[in-house]
């Protein structure tokens, strides 16, 4: 049986960020795949009544402090993004798009709009920045907006959403070794362990 971690994201989530930063080293030293599950997590959220811990101030003040700690240990560059939150519907629907659509260009879009989220700082939810972010990294916004507008993508990303919800899972980032579910970028130790233990 050949080794997975699937993985449930969504751009808006600043520690999704941080565990993608981290997850193809970590599948790469165990000799796992990595599957990429694009959903929304504002859907998520509104199925099961959760929200974003920023919704609380003191929780969010820490979370912050938290994420900066935890992009020094990893040796990464993040900044949290002032528009913070944004919403990701277009995003998701055109990563889902990218990733069925146009495949070979799919780990590209998510360097490319990952760091203008979450090193740049950039205002995704704009669609003028958006298109200066997406033609910076050579797509064509258009002809993204044509294929996340088609209903097989926006299907498929409710598809995505449903499934994660009907797995348990309540934010993201989300992952999946066999069954067992591992929530945050701070539990890649036990991802780690589950791969190992195949």
């Amino acid at each position: 049986m050949s080794k997975t971690v699937e993985f449930y994201f969504d751009f808006g989530s600043p520690t999704t960020y941080l565990a993608w930063t981290q997850l193809p080293a970590l599948c790469a030293e165990t000799g796992a795949s990595l599957v990429y599950k694009p959903m929304l997590l504002g859907g998520v959220f509104q199925a099961i009544g959760n929200a974003s811990p920023v919704t609380i101030p003191a929780k969010g003040r820490f979370m912050i402090q938290d994420l900066a700690r935890y992009a020094r240990r990893y040796q990464v560059p993040m900044q949290f993004n002032p528009h913070f939150p944004i919403n990701t519907l277009g995003l998701m629907r055109a990563a889902v798009a990218v990733q069925e659509r146009l495949p070979e260009r799919f780990e590209a879009f998510l360097a490319l709009i990952f760091a203008a989220m979450w090193v740049e700082a950039r205002n995704l939810g704009d669609l003028a920045v958006l298109g200066e972010v997406l033609v910076k990294g050579g797509f064509e916004p258009q002809q993204l907006l044509a294929l996340s507008s088609e209903q097989t993508i926006k299907d498929q990303l409710k598809a995505n959403t449903d499934e994660a919800i009907k797995r348990g899972v309540f934010g993201a980032p989300a992952m999946f070794v066999g069954n067992e579910l591992f929530f945050g970028q701070d539990r890649l130790d036990f991802v780690r362990e589950a791969l190992q233990a195949q």
